[in-house]
């Protein structure tokens, strides 16, 4: 072993001594004038990406950072192709440094992939939601995960927002109308209703749940919300809403139930037979969070009995979504791919995020603490 060798294993076992057993910290940081590879995984525009100069989340123009890395000696390869033992991905992981990919088009970083990514030291999200990474995985090997926090809780409380107008009016029947030819109002009123006067609750108020519950204030709809931690009593007030500690109590009560959480391994599934079974009939579900919170076939049945009267979202699983997945033929779905957090406006905001995170990476400095899902070993309290 090398002197430098000897160094770098010494630093590392030394920040791992007060970690759980089995835990090896890798060195995260990079030394000065030292040339990294750094792979980001995006999904194709195609002959869309030269259509907005601010396109920023795509492969052709990979967060716009090219130039910035390259010039610093830095190697970066871009793909889309993510899947299989023979994609482009899995060439790249044994020798890769940094892997950076988004919510939208996520690079599965399985704990197989990252026993054979010897050199990983960071995993960066583009976006928000790390759980396309084994995060329990990728703290036992000592890596640091971490995402752009807030950079598009904006988007994705609108996108719910417009989710919720789109079940409640309706809507997708009568823009099929339309594209079809038809004119049968009554095939649209029969289940058209007001958002004033109903009661809404999200499972979740975290950054996007209470952006969600801020903009509903003004429709007059009867506001709650289920989440781990309670408001201040200002903000509620504020707000408008009131705390439910029991979900089990807050879901018969709700017209339109919004799911606002991360997938973890106690949210995985959360949404099952059962509990669905405990909502309003004719309930209207929105989920721009993560499709595995909910049960898939437990969807598709209460949709086709009624008891769910709508189900719209982004989220898939798996991702891309296979062309057979029931979701895409049950009744009254409003589904579009993964799109909520991935905005013009968003993009901008986590290609910039990501450079910084890059920039101090280099610089061997500390990322904004609200970043972290994995440091030092430790997961973040939403991931637990």
């Amino acid at each position: 072993m090398t002197i430098m060798a000897m160094r770098r294993f010494t630093g590392a076992a030394i920040r791992a001594s007060s970690s759980s057993p089995g835990y090896f910290a890798r060195q995260l940081h990079a030394s000065s004038g030292e040339s990294k590879k750094i792979v980001g995984v995006f999904y194709k525009a195609n002959e869309y990406a030269t259509k907005n100069p601010n396109f920023l989340g795509c492969v052709e123009n990979a967060l716009g950072i090219r130039n910035w890395l390259e010039t610093q000696g830095h190697q970066y390869i871009v793909t889309d192709d993510k899947e299989g033992p023979d994609c482009e991905l899995e060439k790249h992981i044994p020798d890769l440094h940094v892997l950076i990919s988004t919510p939208f088009h996520p690079a599965y970083v399985t704990a197989e992939r990252i026993k054979k990514a010897k050199n990983l030291q960071l995993l960066l999200t583009a976006g928000i939601g790390s759980d396309h990474i084994d995060l329990q995985a990728a703290a036992a090997a000592g890596l640091t995960v971490a995402e752009v926090t807030g950079s598009n809780v904006v988007s994705v409380a609108e996108d719910e927002l417009m989710r919720i107008l789109i079940l409640m009016r309706n809507f997708v029947p009568g823009y099929n109308q339309v594209v079809n030819g038809e004119w049968n109002v009554a095939g649209i009123a029969y289940r058209a209703y007001d958002l004033e006067g109903k009661t809404i609750g999200t499972v979740g108020a975290g950054r996007i749940g209470k952006l969600l519950l801020q903009r509903l204030k003004p429709f007059g709809c009867n506001l709650l919300y289920h989440d781990r931690l309670q408001m201040e009593p200002e903000i509620e007030k504020e707000i408008g809403a009131n705390y439910v500690e029991n979900l089990n109590e807050m879901l018969p009560k709700c017209d339109v139930v919004v799911v606002n959480m991360p997938l973890t391994e106690k949210t995985r599934g959360m949404f099952n037979k059962e509990m669905i079974g405990k909502m309003k009939k004719g309930v209207l579900i929105v989920n721009n969070a993560r499709a595995a919170i909910v049960d898939r076939q437990a969807v598709v049945d209460a949709t086709e009995s009624g008891h769910i009267g709508g189900y719209s979202g982004d989220v898939w699983d798996p991702q891309p979504a296979p062309k057979d997945h029931p979701w895409r033929y049950m009744p009254n779905q409003a589904m579009t791919p993964h799109i909520s957090g991935t905005t013009i406006d968003a993009q901008l905001r986590y290609a910039a995020g990501t450079k910084d995170m890059l920039e101090k990476y280099f610089k061997g400095e500390d990322f904004p603490a609200q970043n972290y899902i994995v440091k030092d070993g430790v997961l973040a309290p939403q991931y637990r």
